[in-house]
C-alpha cells in the first residue's frame, strides 16, 4: 500500500432516489422507499471515492465486511448524501466510518462502517472460478 492512503480521507457520494432505488424494485420490501441494498451501494461509493486514486499502479479495493443501520425512511425524489471518513488503515485493512443524510433536513438516514481491502487487481481476478 502507498504511503498516501492514511486516515482522514473524506469523499461523499449522492443519490436522488428513483423508482429504480426503491425497496420495491430491488425486491427488498414493498414500500416506495430508498432500499437498503441501494443505500449500502451508495455508501460504498463514497468509500471507494474516498480513496480515489491513492492506491499503488495495479491495485484496487474490495468490500469485505459492513455494519449498517438504515435509519429513516428515504421517499422517491428525496437526495440522499453519503459520506465516508478512513478512520482506521492497518496495512492493507481498511476502515470507514460511514454516514448518510437527507439533504434537504439533515435528517440522518443511516449510520455504519465499511471495511475494504486493498489488493492486486490481476492475482484478485485471477482467483476467480
Amino acid at each position: 500500500m502507498t504511503a498516501t492512503v492514511e486516515t482522514g480521507l473524506c469523499a461523499e457520494s449522492v443519490l436522488v432516489v428513483g423508482e429504480g432505488d426503491t425497496a420495491i424494485a430491488l425486491g427488498s420490501g414493498d414500500v416506495p422507499v430508498l432500499g437498503t441494498p441501494r443505500l449500502l451501494a451508495l455508501v460504498e461509493a463514497a468509500t471507494v471515492a474516498a480513496l480515489g486514486d491513492r492506491l499503488g499502479p495495479g491495485q484496487t479495493s474490495v468490500g469485505t465486511s459492513v455494519a449498517l443501520v438504515h435509519q429513516a425512511a428515504s421517499p422517491i425524489g428525496a437526495e440522499v448524501v453519503a459520506a465516508a471518513e478512513l478512520t482506521e488503515a492497518d496495512g492493507r485493512r481498511l476502515v470507514f466510518t460511514v454516514e448518510a443524510q437527507h439533504r434537504a433536513d439533515g435528517t440522518v438516514v443511516a449510520t455504519g462502517w465499511v471495511e475494504r481491502v486493498v489488493v492486486d487487481r490481476e492475482k484478485f481476478l485471477a482467483r476467480l472460478v
